[in-house]
């Protein structure tokens, strides 16, 4: 059977390029004489000569300080200084743990979070399939699934895209979903439990102003349960092959580390697509802010559901995705000045109070 494949995107094509045969005839493709099984197991992968169960794990560390680097070379060199949320002497002078203490604290959850991962990837029973079975799942998705009654409207290649692409994003949003389900339970139990945060979640919360390698700063303990295990098992519940793995890992991994970056810039995607951002998150890092804003990292359902978003806050991002450096440090100042409007009246107050003893 000849296919033109000049209507159809080449990445397609590359990818199963017997889909269309198999999908151009309704009988199933056991009784199709122009289509041969093909046993070869779909082994392929991202990187040549390493498999993608390793590269999950190897992922998500690199994008981690490589991320953090971009962010880090934007400070040291003070190129985004309009953007930066809060000023450099501001973090030296409210921060309680040191640059170093951070990165070898960081480092060792890397440690931990690898070894868990080694021995999940150890133990897993993924199997390749063959392109037989491969391309008769496809063609099942056409004849044989809910798409089923749209064969006359959707074009062959839609099935295509949905069996190589649509259904790893879908699963990979459902991942996004657990993760953030687990992490704002957890998250706002270990503040909401003073024993819990005194033991684990204070050493994250040492860090007042964040910044981009400070993001996995955590107790080990915390930092297993929170992080580790979270993102363990949304992998678990959603079946993800090594390679949406390599995807949900990698994007969860630089999605904390911009939350955690100190700036807000006007051209970073994550910002221009989460509602909960490095401004949403910086809130819950200040003080009068930290009993707020405990959704992390993706979406701020949660938040907006069990009203645990920072009241204050909400006024400000009303009929935008994002709220800018200059709304933000506008807010910043607001609360500022009523501070000091509040402890010069307290000052009058007790300034009054004295005078009266005095007579």
């Amino acid at each position: 059977m000849s296919v033109d494949t000049s209507r159809f995107p080449l990445w397609f094509m590359n990818q199963y390029p017997k889909a269309l045969d198999y999908l151009s005839v309704a009988s199933h493709p056991s009784e199709n004489i122009l289509v041969k099984a093909d046993t070869t197991l779909d082994q392929r992968s991202i990187i040549h000569g390493m498999p993608d169960g390793i590269l999950a794990l190897v992922s998500p560390v690199v994008a981690y300080w490589v991320f953090s680097l971009f962010f880090h070379i934007i400070d040291i060199f003070e190129l985004a200084e309009y953007y930066r949320i809060h000023p450099s002497e501001e973090e030296r002078k409210r921060n309680k743990a040191t640059r170093l203490q951070v990165l070898l604290e960081v480092l060792f959850q890397h440690f931990i979070q690898s070894v868990v991962g080694y021995v999940f990837y150890v133990y897993d029973d993924y199997t390749p399939k063959s392109f037989t079975t491969i391309y008769e799942e496809i063609w099942a998705l056409k004849y044989n699934s809910l798409f089923s009654p749209l064969n006359s409207i959707l074009p062959n290649w839609f099935y295509l895209f949905w069996y190589s692409y649509g259904y790893s994003f879908l699963k990979i949003f459902v991942g996004f979903v657990i993760i953030d389900s687990w992490q704002y339970w957890l998250h706002r139990l270990m503040h909401q439990n003073k024993t819990l945060y005194r033991l684990f979640h204070s050493r994250h919360h040492s860090l007042y102003v964040p910044y981009a390698y400070g993001a996995l700063f955590n107790q080990p303990v915390e930092g297993f349960l929170l992080d580790t295990l979270g993102t363990g098992i949304a992998m678990l519940i959603t079946q993800l092959s090594p390679k949406e793995q390599v995807v949900l890992y990698t994007f969860a991994t630089m999605k904390t580390v911009d939350d955690h970056c100190g700036y807000s810039l006007p051209f970073d995607v994550f910002q221009l697509i989460f509602p909960n951002n490095s401004v949403y998150h910086d809130i819950h890092h200040q003080n009068w802010g930290i009993k707020s804003n405990f959704s992390q990292p993706f979406f701020i359902a949660w938040d907006t559901f069990c009203g645990t978003e920072y009241p204050g806050y909400e006024d400000y991002r009303k009929g935008v995705k994002k709220v800018s450096i200059e709304k933000y440090k506008e807010f910043l100042e607001e609360r500022r000045k009523k501070k000091l409007m509040k402890g010069a009246s307290d000052s009058t107050s007790d300034d009054s109070d004295e005078d009266k003893k005095t007579k």
